[in-house]
């Protein structure tokens, strides 16, 4: 069967299923879940090849996507279509945190060892000042901080966690941040 023949197999079972879903059924909503895990598990692990630890949770956070999506589903267009992108779009964030944290690792292969405890040592008393710096900040300030800043997670991946809007996180990292270069003035 070619790739093209199983792409229409597939959407002529799931796009029934999920516009009886769209409508309250709950059944039909679980069989469409558990249809696009299973398509998003193969797409992802052919893409995820060197994160195979990571396929699972991208699935995860997929249909979460999906489910706080699904408002957003256009039934003239095929649901697989609508489901990929989604799933693409999740892949791209997580190469982007990746990317990004990463870029902040130096593998200990290269570390000189002859600095790697002064270094360590620094490290944690700069991790223990900036956990009682953020202490100080209202729960919304530092949540918005630890997610975006500390976790690497883009404004809108902080919003959908927290519930609150992506202007709402903005405006709670630009104070947050304010507040501790406030903060880092007035004990230095």
């Amino acid at each position: 069967m070619s790739d093209d023949a199983h792409q229409n197999d597939f959407e002529s079972g799931l796009k029934p299923l999920w516009l009886r879903a769209q409508s309250g059924d709950e059944a039909a909503y679980r069989e469409a879940l558990a249809r696009i895990a299973t398509r998003l598990r193969g797409y992802l692990r052919r893409r995820m090849q060197s994160l195979p630890d990571d396929v699972e949770d991208l699935v995860q956070e997929t249909l979460l996507a999906l489910h706080l999506q699904r408002g957003t589903y256009d039934p003239a267009l095929p649901v697989s279509s609508w489901v990929l992108a989604i799933g693409r779009h999740k892949l791209v964030d997580l190469w982007r945190r990746r990317g990004r944290q990463d870029a902040l690792h130096d593998p200990l292969d290269e570390a000189d060892e002859a600095v790697l405890p002064a270094t360590t040592a620094s490290q944690g008393e700069a991790q223990r000042d900036l956990a009682k710096l953020l202490d100080e900040l209202p729960e919304a300030q530092r949540l918005a901080i630890v997610l975006t800043k500390l976790q690497g997670l883009s404004v809108a991946e902080a919003s959908q966690r927290t519930g609150a809007s992506e202007s709402a996180i903005k405006v709670q990292v630009h104070r947050g941040l304010k507040r501790l270069a406030f903060l880092v003035r007035e004990k230095g």
